[in-house]
């Protein structure tokens, strides 16, 4: 008797999981481990297009775990990756063509207009204001040659 599943490989998911919370943990300690908050993004992103809950679920968690590392508001990562996926990406592939321009362009987004919005929120909830190293342009270029790579 054959078993119909349609989603088949459920533990892999959970086994990114795993290995994002002990590379989370080991980020924190060297910083020349990028926080791969794109590669979130991109998870992301296909989790919402393709419909799949328990990866949206476990992408959302491991953006909470960044956010409580890095110190950045409740749900701040979710709600701008939201914005992004929904009407900034689909404007910018509309207007170019080249797959590696598009996602430079996404890598830069993420994380200086992770920025520009942590800005924004800090100003309306009078937050101390976020401040940005000199690490991020390392992030941008590893994170961009990570997802060259995928």
């Amino acid at each position: 008797m054959q078993r119909s599943l349609s989603y088949k490989n459920p533990l892999t998911i959970y086994l990114y999981g795993v290995l994002f919370l002990i590379y989370t943990a080991l980020s924190g300690i060297y910083l020349f481990l990028p926080p791969l908050l794109t590669v979130l993004y991109f998870y992301f992103s296909k989790a919402l297009k393709e419909e799949q809950t328990a990866t949206l679920l476990l992408t959302a968690l491991c953006l909470l775990l960044f956010e409580s590392e890095n110190n950045y508001v409740l749900f701040s990562t979710i709600i701008y990756f939201s914005i992004l996926h929904k009407y900034i990406v689909p404007k910018i592939v509309q207007n170019f063509s080249c797959v590696a321009c598009i996602n430079l362009i996404i890598v830069v987004l993420v994380y200086v207009g992770f920025f520009v919005f942590s800005l924004f929120l800090s100003n309306i909830f009078l937050f101390p204001l976020p401040s940005i190293n000199y690490y991020v342009i390392y992030y941008i270029v590893i994170e961009f040659l990570i997802l060259s790579i995928l």
